[in-house]
């Protein structure tokens, strides 16, 4: 595998890959990597000829009082992994490679970044399309594999790639479990044996919606009131956001005659959570 940590190596490296005539797909990355990741990087192989990973672990989508100075990066596992799944190309650029110049050019996706989590954590989604728009300059891929459980950002990513009309196309790849049902994520590691224990019952809270919709016709303000009724049963959890809106603007739905997300994000502790499920109602 080959490592590359300047823009201007990763640039010429896919830039080969290309002239070669092979698709390109990328799986960006913060490192931590975990099984949900190698899911996306095993869609990336099954589909394109030639993966790039990067990870980067980027300082503008994290808020002041959030966690980007203990954030995991074990950055050789990491790459023992990408090494095993077969990758081809790792980028792992540093902060001062990504922003030369400090913060001063954003990406700013209007009407999406303020919802969600972009509610929650104010400039979170600015961060995000940002830097993905910057690894699309500089990796160039026909495809990036983005993992379903980030509902919210897949949605802003979308929107500026339609908007930007970059030449690439935006892959979902389903969100990976544990057995008891968590979403797998990189902060799971955070979480005490407790808040770990705890933690199952966003994943609950969106089974019993998803129990009440198929059962009868509830309006999404009782389902949400479902599910927030089983966030409220588990001490110690603190609901930061139970909402149904529309997969693609992320604007509330009252009544469910398409697909809609059903999103849920809370605290253990200091850790915060998200998870999702989405409600496809039965044709007729």
């Amino acid at each position: 595998m080959k490592i590359f940590h300047t823009i201007s190596e990763a640039r010429a490296a896919c830039r080969e890959s290309r002239v070669q005539g092979k698709c390109l797909g990328l799986v960006p990355t913060m490192g931590a990597l975990h099984e949900g990741h190698l899911s996306l990087i095993r869609a990336a192989k099954a589909q394109c000829g030639s993966v790039v990973v990067s990870i980067f672990v980027n300082p503008t989508q994290f808020g002041p009082n959030e966690d980007l100075s203990k954030y995991p990066r074990p950055f050789e596992h990491d790459r023992q992994l990408l090494e095993s799944e077969g990758v081809e190309m790792l980028f792992a650029p540093s902060a001062e490679e990504m922003y030369p110049g400090g913060e001063t050019t954003w990406v700013v996706v209007d009407g999406l970044s303020e919802k969600l989590d972009g509610r929650s954590r104010p400039g979170h989604f600015r961060g995000v399309a940002t830097v993905v728009a910057k690894l699309f300059n500089i990796i160039a891929p026909q495809c990036a594999f983005f993992g379903q459980k980030d509902a919210a950002q897949l949605a802003v990513i979308r929107h500026m790639v339609k908007d930007l009309s970059f030449p690439t196309q935006i892959v979902a790849c389903p969100i990976i479990r544990e057995t008891d049902g968590l979403a797998m994520s990189s902060r799971n590691v955070y979480l005490t044996p407790e808040d770990r224990r705890r933690a199952v019952v966003l994943r609950r809270s969106l089974q019993r919606v998803q129990q009440d919709f198929h059962a009868r016709q509830a309006t999404s303000a009782q389902l949400v009131s479902a599910g927030k009724s089983v966030i409220a049963s588990e001490p110690g959890v603190v609901l930061d956001y139970f909402e149904i809106v529309d997969p693609d603007t992320l604007d509330p739905v009252d009544r469910i005659t398409q697909n809609a997300l059903v999103a849920v994000a809370a605290y253990l502790g200091t850790t915060r959570l998200i998870d999702n499920v989405l409600l496809v109602p039965e044709t007729k």
